[in-house]
């Protein structure tokens, strides 16, 4: 029994400090060996053979019989105990077999997550491998972009460079052009102005000889007085076409100016015409507001006083175009006005009807004047100074009647010519203007 005893104890012993030394030493006692198998783990356990349990046994019994009444209840306190033992230890060791086997159960598990893990990092770590792959190719596209956007920066700024000086030396060229066309077209004008009066003064010195009495002497005579306009003139019995003095409106001052007495019913007091070329239309604003060039042919009848005139009563305005190929038309507004000189003689007009387009070819609602020295239209451009002349510009607009003169065959593609966008496109350059105007109770 006290081998037994020694068994249960050395079997604490092999399962704290292993099977292998445990084995060598029970081997060399006698003990059989006897193995459990619990899932994954073995138990191996230890038992004294039978011979030994009998010698120990009939040990017992003689010392038994030597010492019956007090050697028997001392042994069998000791079996009991050693019983108690045993099974305390059978207790302990089914706890350590539970506990071992949810340690393993536990280490199952961790040992999936781990691979589970494993997995989960292997992925991402090939698709941050894909992504930093991804991310040189594209900083190298991002380089050879930004390389050759470089380049081409570069090569626009020469571009650029270049057209600036090629600019700075055109505008030089048309600068002294300008000045030499000035020169020459206000000699032309005097020329023109003096060889006109003389004509003037012939042909009514020849009227005044053959017809002394006649109705055309006493029309000559009456163009001597001043009417508010052509229609007063033409309600006053003066009903054939030429020169008229006009009195500017709350003023003594008398300006000439052409009444058309015949087109639409007369009494049309023309506001500008052009031609033949002869005047040049690049002018300045206080030009353009006391008005230039020769009544009898081309000219600008001056923005104050069609101002002060339209702003008393209502006037229509008549636009009568031409052009290279013979043909003419023209656009009515039923309502026309210029503001004063400080809102830029803003134009108002309304009510469009006539041949030259459905669409106005001035730019509605009213826009401010421009001249080459008073930029007052909505681009940032200059459009008096890169379309020439006098205007009611927009963002330069589809219209310029007081553009650059161009001869026939050399009309075409003239931005910067005389345009009406509604009947003949952008760059096409007419031939003859006249915009005139009469009151709309005439």
């Amino acid at each position: 029994m006290q081998l037994a005893a020694y068994f249960f104890w050395g079997c604490s012993i092999f399962l704290a400090s292993g099977y292998n030394s445990f084995s060598k030493s029970m081997e060399t006692m006698g003990k059989k060996q006897y193995q459990v198998q619990h899932g994954s783990c073995s138990y191996t356990f230890l038992l004294p053979e039978t011979e030994n349990c009998r010698s120990s046994t009939s040990y017992v019994s003689n010392a038994v019989q030597r010492d019956a009444p007090l050697d028997y209840d001392d042994s069998v306190q000791r079996l009991q105990l050693l019983e108690n033992i045993m099974e305390n230890n059978t207790q302990w060791l089914m706890k350590v077999l539970n506990q071992t086997t949810r340690l393993e159960l536990q280490l199952l598990e961790h040992s999936l997550s781990t691979n589970k893990l494993e997995r989960q990092i292997s992925d991402q770590t090939n698709e941050i491998t894909k992504l930093q792959e991804k991310n040189s190719f594209l900083e190298k596209r991002v380089l050879e972009m930004e390389d050759k956007h470089t380049l081409q920066l570069k090569s626009i700024k020469d571009e650029k460079d270049q057209l600036q000086v090629l600019v700075a030396r055109q505008n030089s060229i048309i600068e002294e052009l300008e000045k030499q066309l000035v020169t020459a077209t206000v000699n032309n004008s005097v020329l023109q102005k003096q060889q006109h009066d003389l004509m003037e003064t012939v042909h009514n010195l020849l009227t005044m000889i053959s017809t002394p009495n006649s109705k055309n002497n006493f029309i000559a005579k009456e163009e001597q007085i001043s009417f508010k306009d052509c229609a007063e003139a033409f309600k006053s019995g003066l009903t054939t076409s030429g020169l008229y003095t006009l009195t500017v409106p709350n003023t003594v001052q008398e300006k000439k100016a052409y009444c058309d007495m015949e087109t639409g019913g007369g009494g049309w007091t023309v506001i500008q015409r052009r031609e033949d070329g002869s005047v040049d239309f690049h002018r300045t604003w206080k030009e353009y507001k006391m008005g230039f060039g020769d009544p009898a042919g081309e000219y600008w009848l001056g923005n104050e006083f069609v101002s002060q005139l339209t702003n008393q009563k209502r006037y229509v305005l008549k636009i009568h175009l031409k052009d290279w190929e013979g043909n003419e038309a023209y656009s009515l507004y039923d309502h026309f006005s210029l503001a004063s000189e400080e809102q830029k003689y803003r134009i108002y007009l309304k009510g469009l009807t006539g041949t030259a387009g459905k669409i106005s070819s001035i730019s509605q609602p009213g826009n401010d004047f421009s001249t080459k020295d008073a930029d007052n239209d909505k681009c940032i451009c200059k459009c008096s100074q890169m379309l020439t002349g006098g205007w009611w510009f927009d963002a330069c607009g589809p219209s310029n009647l007081n553009g650059m003169y161009y001869p026939l065959r050399q009309n075409n593609n003239k931005f910067n010519g005389i345009k009406w966008y509604y009947w003949k496109g952008s760059g096409y350059s007419l031939k003859a203007t006249t915009m005139m105007i009469r009151p709309a109770d005439f």
